[in-house]
């Protein structure tokens, strides 16, 4: 699993934007400490949550399984463009036959678990693909076979608010470990001076 952050909102537009109900541009410190404290005061403390929606991160998220993907679908508010099953099997059926034993070379494809024997039935699953694609199967038709732990990626916005509500619940314990791990991944990606909008949301650090 690797997270990159491509970008973000500056602090001084979530200021700004605060600032905009009282007309108080002049107090602005262009994103400075006093605009910090207002966005936290105004946001988080007042729980005015709706103003934290004028910061937006985009991410690149790569090495995630499609388990993992149908998780982050159900955060509605958020935008995902997903690397296409459809146009990208043609490098699985350039492949030669997987056996239980090439672990190595199907963790290319595939994320494993602590279940070796759930790893196992993945190879399996993912040999079964391949060889629907040497056949001749249409992708259409063969990614029906595809095992969730199928990996993909994706470059995934959200804004401030919506990102709490996801890291609140995704870094709890109750949580798919996958995305338990991804949580945390994002939180350590987000930029340092942002990082204090999120901190009271995080949980369970201590697993990862």
């Amino acid at each position: 699993m690797k997270t990159t952050l491509l970008h973000h909102t500056p602090l001084v537009v979530c200021a700004d934007a605060i600032r905009t109900c009282w007309q108080s541009f002049d107090k602005s410190d262009n994103g400075g400490e006093k605009d910090k404290e207002l966005i936290d005061r105004v946001g988080n403390k007042f729980k005015h949550s709706s103003t934290l929606e004028h910061l937006v991160y985009s991410f690149y998220i790569k090495g995630i399984s499609r388990a993992l993907l149908q998780e982050l679908s159900r955060h509605r508010m958020a935008s995902l463009s997903v690397k296409s099953t459809r146009y990208t099997l043609k490098e699985l059926k350039k492949e030669k036959p997987f056996t239980l034993s090439d672990t190595k070379r199907a963790q290319k494809y595939l994320v494993f678990t602590d279940s070796a024997i759930v790893n196992e039935m993945s190879i399996k699953a993912l040999e079964n693909l391949r060889s629907l694609l040497a056949k001749g199967i249409s992708n259409d038709k063969a990614k029906y076979c595809l095992p969730e732990s199928y990996k993909t990626e994706l470059t995934w916005t959200i804004n401030a608010r919506s990102l709490q509500n996801f890291l609140s619940l995704r870094s709890d314990k109750s949580a798919l470990w996958e995305i338990q791990k991804l949580s945390l991944e994002i939180f350590k990606t987000i930029p340092e001076d942002h990082r204090y909008i999120f901190e009271g949301f995080i949980k369970n650090q201590e697993n990862f």
